[in-house]
């Protein structure tokens, strides 16, 4: 405690001398979560503020991405196999909870080889893997995908919709929209994919970039890091997380990666479509790729729900709490936005800890 109290003291030190409002984007929901239950956002200066970013996977999975899920739902004899947040997010007209609750079979797994077996066990049945998230968990489902082809398993596809972070940081820096003067580089991420990829954040936008644990001991010095950087007039990729990350990161999963998934553009809720953001499936692999399988569902038009800002929270442009419906209509047990529903959300943050009198208000 003692230590962080002296890293605190520098933080201090740093933000007086730079004098002017500094941000610092945490991309990751665990990151935003722990900065919340710590209560770190009230220990820092009153110039430096942490800003929630798009690092929650279900939250920036779009509405048109749920609508389809729900349609393969209703299908005859398909099964859904999700994780369990994504059964909350409501999508245009529904839900895949309210789905389930009217017959659908819709199963919460763990893993996209708790699919795979499910497949297996239950041959007269389609099963279909919702796969949402970042590089963390599409290497699992590249390994699961590649054991499907092989065992020639005929019964079990993916809906892709998994989305690399770097290409996501690039948006919010061309859009210009929200001021942001280094980011926080998600740890669980980076274990993958190394600190190498967000190399291009610094050359190009002059952003400092510094890859943090979840402590928030890590958070700290990696936010001292970041002052140091824009007080030496730098931008670089740095790690404080060496005991997790490594320049190169991950090269069995990178492998994996590439050879079942190929770049394609994706969107994401609240940012619109990002070139070369996303993972699809490679011709190889096509035969388990639900989107071809199934082109023609009957899908409505997709639409977010009246007065929701999830967008332009996941953007950094708005705080959960100046949304109209935070609070009132959206809470954690109904939930209208999608920021509201995961636990890495920052409007289930901001519901959870924000006013218990251990948050500043950014």
């Amino acid at each position: 405690m003692t230590q962080l109290t002296s890293h605190l003291e520098i933080i201090k030190s740093l933000a007086e001398q730079i004098k002017r409002p500094i941000r610092v984007m945490e991309v990751c929901g665990t990151h935003t979560m722990t900065a919340f239950r710590s209560g770190l956002r009230s220990l820092l200066p009153e110039n430096v503020s942490l800003l929630s970013g798009p690092g929650c996977p279900v939250c920036v999975t779009p509405t048109g991405f749920i609508d389809r899920a729900i349609a393969l739902a209703q299908e005859p004899g398909i099964t859904i196999a999700t994780f369990g947040d994504l059964v909350r997010v409501p999508g245009t007209e529904s839900s895949l909870e309210r789905e389930r609750a009217r017959g659908a079979r819709i199963n919460i797994v763990y893993s996209a080889l708790d699919a795979f077996r499910d497949a297996e066990q239950n041959p007269d049945r389609q099963v279909v893997f919702l796969g949402v998230g970042f590089e963390t968990t599409a290497p699992t489902v590249a390994w699961t995908v590649k054991k499907a082809l092989t065992g020639r398993l005929g019964n079990f596809s993916i809906l892709p919709a998994h989305k690399t972070i770097p290409q996501a940081m690039a948006a919010l820096m061309q859009g210009g929209e929200v001021k942001i003067d280094g980011f926080l580089c998600p740890g669980h991420v980076s274990a993958i994919i190394g600190s190498r990829p967000y190399e291009f954040l610094c050359r190009d936008y002059g952003i400092p970039c510094v890859v943090a644990g979840f402590e928030a001991g890590d958070m700290i010095l990696a936010i001292e890091m970041i002052l140091r950087q824009r007080i030496e007039k730098r931008a670089t990729v740095e790690i404080q997380y060496t005991r997790g990350v490594g320049e190169t990161g991950n090269p069995e999963a990178q492998a994996i990666l590439r050879e079942v998934f190929e770049e394609c553009d994706s969107e994401w809720r609240g940012l619109g479509t990002i070139p070369r953001s996303g993972l699809r499936l490679r011709d190889t692999f096509r035969a388990h790729d639900a989107f071809l399988r199934w082109p023609a569902l009957p899908l409505p038009t997709p639409v977010e729900p009246p007065g929701c800002r999830c967008g332009d929270v996941l953007r950094g442009a708005r705080l959960p709490t100046e949304c109209p419906l935070f609070r009132t209509r959206c809470t954690p047990e109904t939930p209208v936005g999608a920021c509201m529903v995961s636990s890495e959300g920052a409007c289930a943050a901001y519901y959870r800890y924000a006013h218990s009198g251990s948050e500043k208000e950014e």
